[in-house]
């Protein structure tokens, strides 16, 4: 499968990227990966290590002469976040991608590519493989889940990485080097809410709304975006008039992805089905109107259930939940005065489900305040604690604090100048790097973050440009060649 890649330069990455689209790998499976990069390690005859959660270390000793050579750490995660179009039936957890090349750009058809951090770890295999490579001790560092909640860095073993240096190879921009980035915690809510028996004047509806684009949750949150819980609220606050209630909802799929679809179950008064769907029609083109050249395939549509469920939630507890939905924190919060251009605050409705009266929402929250963070989730117990829910705080994690006075950041930028003739832009970036929680573990590290060109991230129309994997590749050798003269300068 995926034999094309191989004719794609450089061939070294390809090879390996090859092997990550053929290998099931969403959140929590990655186990069969891990045994084939184990594998290639024990042919190459490299020490590999796991810890206690399962990160994977690979070492390589210093090419000869380079022994004292600071030791770099290369880094990426193994997991890859697992986005499927409605109309395209994809198993994650067995299924091949099925990738293919236009104009330029490498897509995957029907579901996410998995260049984020897939061709961050191909890289890092291949600088492993490469023995043209001037280099001084390596280590690749893989880690676990990253994309379900940073599991893998935050439960990351102590005192086990030996390099100065690390090089995160999770960032998706061309002619850019990232320095810092937002902290983040996951917030859930949830709540029994009780039911009733339907009435002998309702019917029971499902209404949709499909069509979103979708993206990542943080380095697209600022683009206006449609979030399809965000606007399947406003249209079932639209037909509470008409006697609107909620029987089973879900909505989003992963908390750190802009929800594309979201679905409701609901009972509405028999005789006002008609006035119901002519609200709809005219809501449709307001929210078309409001999306218009960001989000343009929207699509809100109400259709009859000819085998409807026997209960819905109380009309007192519908409205309530409709209510609290409708006014719960979501996008931008604000934006960032110290680092002009970057979102400071923001949250993401991800994922809302109801069934059978139990009520669950994942939001994910980032800042690159950590006090921000804190007082957006405590918003969520406020507003939610009214409708006599509970709300616990997971997964957070620290942001990375920039560090524009960084040697390897001054290397990096004039590494960048001799070979593509400019300077890269430094950037902070409002998404979860891993770096915030290895710098809190090892805090001597020095760290950067680049990577080829990834569009579409975290949705089925991600992609990569072709031509930046060679450029980013020819980045990286380059540096870790540069580093390694440093053995040579401390002798001299």
């Amino acid at each position: 499968m995926n034999e094309h890649l191989e004719s794609l330069a450089p061939a070294i990455v390809w090879r390996h990227f090859r092997t990550l689209c053929n290998t099931p790998r969403p959140s929590g499976h990655e186990a069969a990966l891990v045994a084939l990069i184990e594998n290639w390690a024990e042919t190459r005859g490299l020490v590999h290590e796991r810890d206690e959660i399962g990160n994977l270390l690979i070492r390589k000793p210093a090419s000869p002469g380079c022994e004292q050579a600071p030791g770099v750490v290369l880094q990426g995660h193994l997991d890859m976040v697992a986005q499927a179009n409605a109309d395209h039936s994809h198993d994650f957890t067995q299924d091949p991608l099925d990738t293919y090349v236009k104009d330029g750009w490498l897509y995957a058809r029907g579901t996410t590519l998995g260049a984020d951090n897939g061709l961050g770890v191909a890289a890092a295999l291949a600088v492993l493989e490469d023995d043209s490579l001037t280099h001084g001790p390596l280590e690749a560092l893989f880690t676990l889940e990253e994309e379900s909640g940073m599991g893998g860095a935050l439960n990351l073993a102590e005192n086990w990485l030996e390099g100065r240096i690390l090089l995160n190879l999770d960032s998706e921009d061309r002619g850019q080097v990232y320095i810092g980035c937002a902290g983040g915690a996951d917030v859930l809510v949830s709540a029994d809410l009780p039911m009733s028996a339907l009435k002998d004047d309702e019917r029971v509806w499902q209404l949709s709304l499909t069509g979103l684009m979708g993206g990542h949750s943080g380095i697209d949150i600022h683009k206006g975006r449609g979030n399809a819980n965000r606007l399947l609220m406003r249209a079932l606050r639209a037909l509470e008039p008409f006697g609107v209630r909620l029987i089973d909802y879900h909505g989003g799929t992963l908390r750190n992805a802009l929800p594309r679809e979201a679905f409701a179950t609901l009972a509405l008064d028999a005789d006002e089905a008609e006035t119901a769907q002519a609200r709809l029609s005219k809501l449709q083109t307001k929210f078309a109107t409001e999306l218009a050249g960001v989000d343009d395939g929207l699509k809100l549509s109400l259709e009859a259930l000819t085998s409807p469920p026997g209960e819905a939630l109380t009309d007192a507890a519908s409205h309530l939940l409709i209510a609290a939905l409708h006014a719960a924190p979501y996008g931008v919060e604000r934006m960032s005065v110290e680092v002009p251009g970057v979102v400071e605050t923001s949250n993401n409705l991800g994922v809302v489900t109801l069934k059978e009266g139990r009520f669950e929402l994942c939001a994910l929250v980032r800042s690159l305040r950590d006090s921000a963070t804190q007082d957006m989730a405590d918003r969520f117990r406020a507003l939610f604690g009214l409708i006599g829910a509970t709300t616990r705080i997971e997964n957070a994690y620290p942001g990375w604090t920039p560090n524009p006075d960084s040697r390897l950041l001054k290397r990096f930028r004039d590494l960048h100048q001799h070979r593509l003739g400019v300077k890269p832009e430094v950037k902070v970036i409002h998404a979860g790097l891993e770096c915030g929680i290895l710098g809190g573990k090892y805090p001597a590290l020095d760290m950067i973050s680049f990577g080829p060109q990834i569009r579409g991230a975290h949705s089925p129309n991600e992609r990569v440009e072709i031509d930046s994997v060679e450029e980013f590749w020819g980045l990286l050798r380059a540096l870790i060649e540069e580093l390694a003269e440093d053995s040579a300068e401390s002798k001299a």
